[in-house]
C-alpha cells in the first residue's frame, strides 16, 4: 500500500501538538466560572468524550458557563514530532489539513517543524473547516494528489478519519489527546491503521 503513497496529510491539534495543558487550562477556567472543582469538571468532560462528544464544550454547556478562550501558548510539540517529520519528509510530501485559528504557518515555524511541511491548508485562512469535504478537496487540488495516493493522519474520528475515507483517502488514527476515547461504532469510523504516537507512525511508514 505505502508504495503508492505520495502525500501524508496531518491534523495539528493532538496529532502534532500536545494540547493536554491547554485543555486543562480551559477546564480550570470552567471550574472557576461554575464554582466547582477542576476534578469534577474533568470527570464530567471525560464522560462526554467517551460518548463521542466534545467534552469541554459539553461540560461548559451543562454547567451554564461560556466556553473559555483557548490558550495557544499552552500547546507544544509532542517529543517525537520533529524527528518523525524529518524522517518522513525524506520519503513523502508532507501536508497539513487542520481546523486552526489564524497563523498556523507562523506557529509551526516557531515550533521548528515548518521546514518539513510542503503545504498547509488551515480552516481560518480557507474559510472552510473539517469535517467539510471542501477543505480536503482544496488540499488534494493544491498538492495535485489523488485521494488513493494520500494518507490522512489525525486524532479525531469525526473530523479526520470519516471525511478522509469518504474522499477515498487512506487513513491513520493516532490515539492521542481526548480523541483516543472515541467509541468506534460504524464501519466508516474505522481507520486503515491505528497507532498510539508519532514514533509508531514512523515505524509503520
Amino acid at each position: 500500500m505505502f508504495k503508492e503513497i505520495k502525500w501524508l496529510f496531518f491534523d495539528v491539534g493532538s496529532t502534532i501538538m500536545n494540547e493536554q495543558v491547554a485543555y486543562e487550562h480551559r477546564m480550570r477556567d470552567i471550574a472557576n466560572a461554575a464554582n466547582i472543582s477542576f476534578e469534577k469538571v474533568y470527570e464530567i468532560a471525560m464522560a462526554y468524550y467517551k460518548l463521542n462528544k466534545k467534552g469541554d464544550l459539553e461540560v461548559a454547556r451543562e454547567l451554564g458557563v461560556s466556553l473559555p478562550k483557548w490558550y495557544k501558548e499552552d500547546e507544544f510539540l509532542y517529543d517525537n514530532a520533529i524527528q518523525c517529520f524529518e524522517t518522513l519528509s525524506k520519503k513523502y510530501k508532507i501536508g497539513i489539513i487542520a481546523n486552526q485559528s489564524l497563523g498556523t504557518e507562523e506557529r509551526l515555524a516557531h515550533q521548528g517543524i515548518l521546514k518539513f511541511i510542503n503545504l498547509i491548508v488551515a480552516s481560518a485562512e480557507e474559510g472552510v473547516a473539517k469535517p467539510e469535504r471542501r477543505i480536503f478537496e482544496i488540499a488534494l487540488e493544491r498538492s495535485n494528489c489523488k485521494p488513493i495516493n494520500a494518507i490522512m493522519i489525525g486524532d479525531r474520528i469525526d473530523n479526520d478519519i470519516i471525511p478522509a475515507k469518504r474522499m477515498g483517502m487512506n487513513t491513520i488514527w493516532i490515539k492521542q489527546g481526548f480523541g483516543q476515547y472515541w467509541n468506534i461504532k460504524e464501519e466508516i469510523e474505522k481507520a486503515d491503521f491505528v497507532i498510539n504516537n508519532l514514533t509508531e507512525l514512523c515505524n509503520l511508514l
